[in-house]
């Protein structure tokens, strides 16, 4: 059991859970009040820390694991997966275009066995799960279940988050697999499924934080982001669902970028905006609907190869950024990452870094503690109307689906970092040991080192399992998705069939290319 948070200063102070008085300003309402800039709930931390959930991922499902459990050992209060580019695209370790990634940048999976062996001997039904993966974010998902159902772990207790955020693929990560339109009819039948099935599941986690990565603004980010939720509950009202049926199991993924006020004020600004759209704009009345619940990760292009140990500084602002903005989930980059795939040692700095913000700095003592602070409301009420700004003129265009076909979120974002870039060119925005205080001899660093019998490992494994499973189950399994795909039914029950039947992660992407066409593209930017 985790030690309480602090409720007295170090020197022994009380503390209150919040301080109402605000001078020069109306006061916003007290947390855990609409519209919730200032925290989801009324004593914050206090009542719930946020969850620490490090993002692992490497190698063959048994390296992975063997990482979630050293991690679950040190402290660590969720699970968070990292795949690799070849699941990540929706293709088996063996296709000619797997070669030399199987592994490399994340863990490698195919079959219902990979995801046995990645969640061995862990309690599905205790520790919750976030999969970042968004292309075959439904296979990723049928396959999990069948495997947690093979364990005798029903999928109604299933707790975790699937990113499946197809949106921001075409903005801003470009990991897809087929056409816009398309996209969104999984994304829908996904959040469907999770909605009737799935109660303690998020079947969307709206993303940000890769927006951020790609060179957007705080106010960029923070706009997208929002537009892109926006786009998902319009696919859903289009099915006919309620708001409130769907809504509460929505969650989003933000960057923490080393702006630490700015920062701040993006989250307390999301979610008063997340707020008022899904209350005013679409009718929810459910309160849970009108919550933004997010994960936050520290920001990776904020690390720098010089002087890497300057990341462990950079890291630790950016997650109390994340903290004093009242994220309920949250990963801390490990310095050693813009080299390679995160030592355990260099894991365990940052997990480390999460439990001394908790329990040694007092910012989680109190709900919101710069709310009231002239410079935070002001900022928080600039981004806000930035992001307004943004979100109008795609509400113009058509929404966010046709946006992103006429490329206008991928044109903003390109110029705001051509900007950024130029800045710190000229020495205008100072990246220290980069353009300002270099050291001269850069330290020798111990990084993690892919194996290559991974590949092979992973590659004989499929090709075994392809030739033991019953092929005429598997076939008929592989019909039923792509007869579901051409229809109108909705895809999860198929795929989790299919799973069960044998069938891989690459087989049922190859489904969605055959039937609904592959995305290239545009080359725009």
């Amino acid at each position: 059991m985790p030690p309480d948070v602090p409720t007295t200063t170090i020197s022994g102070t009380p503390l209150a859970a919040t301080y109402a008085e605000q001078r020069g300003r109306e006061a916003e309402p007290d947390p855990g009040s609409y519209p919730f800039a200032r925290g989801l709930h009324p004593e914050s931390y206090r009542s719930r820390l946020w969850t620490m959930r490090m993002f692992a991922g490497f190698g063959a499902p048994e390296d992975t694991n063997r990482r979630f459990h050293e991690l679950l050992a040190g402290g660590q209060t969720g699970l968070s997966t990292a795949f690799d580019m070849p699941s990540l695209m929706g293709y088996d370790p063996d296709h000619a275009l797997s070669e030399g990634e199987v592994g490399r940048e994340g863990v490698s999976v195919a079959t219902v066995d990979d995801f046995r062996r990645l969640f061995a001997d862990i309690d599905l039904a205790l520790v919750s799960t976030s999969m970042t993966i968004s292309g075959p974010a439904p296979v990723a998902l049928a396959l999990f279940i069948a495997a947690a159902e093979e364990r005798g772990i029903p999928r109604a207790v299933l707790a975790g988050t699937l990113q499946t955020d197809i949106l921001k693929e075409y903005i801003a990560q470009r990991e897809w697999i087929v056409p816009e339109r398309a996209g969104m009819r999984l994304v829908g039948d996904l959040i469907a499924f999770c909605s009737a099935e799935m109660p303690r599941w998020h079947a969307v986690s709206i993303s940000g934080y890769h927006i951020r990565e790609a060179g957007a603004t705080a106010a960029q980010e923070l706009a997208f982001t929002l537009a892109d939720g926006i786009a998902y509950i319009e696919e859903m009202v289009g099915r006919g669902l309620e708001p409130d049926a769907f809504l509460p199991r929505f969650s989003f993924f933000f960057n923490c970028h080393s702006d630490l006020f700015e920062e701040i004020a993006k989250l307390r600004a999301a979610r008063r905006m997340w707020a008022r759209i899904t209350r005013e704009r679409f009718g929810a009345t459910d309160p849970r609907s009108w919550l933004l619940r997010t994960h936050c990760q520290t920001s990776g292009v904020s690390l720098t190869a010089q002087d890497p140990l300057v990341n462990i500084a950079r890291t630790a602002i950016e997650a109390l950024a994340g903290v004093l903005g009242g994220t309920q989930s949250l990963h801390t980059n490990a310095w050693d990452e813009t080299y390679a795939i995160p030592t355990l040692a260099a894991a365990t700095i940052a997990l480390r870094t999460q439990q001394v913000i908790a329990y040694e700095t007092g910012a989680a003592s109190v709900a919101d503690p710069l709310g009231g602070s002239w410079f935070v409301e002001q900022l928080t009420d600039q981004v806000e109307a930035q992001a307004q700004a943004y979100i109008d003129e795609i509400d113009r265009l058509g929404g966010m689906v046709v946006a992103v076909e006429q490329g206008y979120p991928q044109g903003e974002i390109a110029e705001a970092a051509y900007r950024h870039q130029q800045a710190v060119d000229a020495g205008e925005r100072v990246i220290v040991g980069v353009n300002a205080f270099a050291s001269d001899a850069p330290a020798p660093i111990a990084l993690h080192r892919a194996d290559p019998a991974v590949e092979r490992d992973q590659i004989a494994r499929v090709m075994a399992h392809r030739v033991a499973r019953d092929a005429d189950r598997w076939a008929a399994s592989i019909a039923d998705l792509r007869a579901a795909c051409a229809g109108d039914t909705n895809v999860m029950g198929p795929l989790i069939a299919a799973s069960r039947a044998g069938a891989t992660l690459g087989e049922m992407c190859d489904v969605f290319r055959t039937v609904f066409g592959v995305y290239r593209d545009p080359g725009r930017y």
